[in-house]
């Protein structure tokens, strides 16, 4: 569970009344891509002929620069769950990061979801490193754009608990 019962008005997009500029709602894809990408290996060195998460980034990626519909989007980031669903460890979170990415032209805070099942993934890559979280988490803030650091981090905080703590020290 990663999205909260009440919605921070910063997340939702102006259409559906918040807060969220079209601008900024592609900055956070982008970003939810990169955190995605960034433990995919994960999942390709062990499943190396499942395209689906793959996908789900370049659809990702593809929504926020206005080459593919949300449905379509949100579509890839299911199919990239479905590769997921029969796995354990660092494979399944990292197929799972790739699904939420794709989800975020959808709904804007699935962001943090792609971003803590990386650190997920991450973690359960090497359990033996008490700090591969924090690592993870680290090089995801330096990967921020600044127009969203500040709301992002903030979010953080607010829905660290129902992110399985994976932004917390």
């Amino acid at each position: 569970m990663i999205l909260p019962k009440v919605r921070d008005p910063r997340l939702v997009t102006i259409r559906r009344g918040g807060l969220l500029t079209d601008t900024d709602h592609a900055r956070l894809a982008r970003w939810a891509a990169v955190c995605a990408e960034h433990v995919l290996p994960l999942f390709e060195d062990e499943h190396p002929s499942d395209g689906r998460p793959r996908d789900a980034v370049e659809a990702a990626r593809a929504w926020a620069r206005g080459e593919l519909g949300m449905m379509d989007a949100r579509a890839r980031g299911g199919h990239a769950m479905g590769a997921a669903r029969p796995l354990h460890g660092a494979a399944r979170y990292a197929a799972c990061s790739a699904g939420q990415a794709a989800c975020v032209g959808h709904v804007a805070e699935h962001d943090l979801g792609a971003a803590a099942c990386a650190i997920r993934a991450a973690r359960a890559a090497d359990p033996r490193d008490s700090g591969a979280g924090r690592a993870e988490r680290d090089w995801q803030r330096e990967q921020l754009d600044d127009e969203i650091r500040a709301l992002v981090l903030e979010d953080q905080v607010r829905r660290d608990a129902i992110c399985w703590s994976a932004f917390a020290d």
